[in-house]
């Protein structure tokens, strides 16, 4: 019984937070997370959170900043977009927040069209972003 009462007040949490989200507003408090990847993805997921609302950061601004934390010369991008790529609870965890190095809308599982509006959502220029065609391999 306590079990339950515990998740339906996660679930009422979640539910709110993406209530607030979806009416183009930042909310103002978290929703707990737990993580249950490889750590590099758990240490990636949670850069992704950091990114502020209305934000964007590259993949490879995520890799510089492992690299660094770890130490290393270098992380690869595409390792931290695999771990993107990877994340299961996207909106929550922003990984419509990440663009390519040169300015490209790439890797959303959700679609290109619904990253380009979650971003508008948040008020992110998207003009400033290039955008693949439909039917463009990614």
């Amino acid at each position: 019984k306590e079990h339950e009462e515990k998740e339906v007040a996660l679930f009422e949490k979640v539910k709110q937070w993406l209530d607030i989200y979806f009416s183009g507003k930042e909310p103002d408090f978290t929703v707990p997370l737990h993580f249950t990847g490889t750590d590099f993805q758990n240490e990636v997921w949670e850069i992704l959170c950091t990114i502020p609302y209305g934000h964007t950061m590259t993949y490879g601004e995520i890799a510089k900043q492992i690299a660094v934390k770890k130490g290393l010369p270098r992380m690869s991008a595409q390792a931290v977009g695999g771990a993107v790529g990877h994340n299961e609870i996207s909106i929550i965890v922003p990984c419509h927040r990440v663009v390519g190095t040169n300015g490209s809308l790439t890797g959303y599982a959700g679609g290109i069209e619904k990253k380009v509006e979650l971003l508008k959502l948040e008020n992110v220029d998207v003009k400033q972003f290039s955008i693949p065609r439909k039917g463009t391999a990614l």
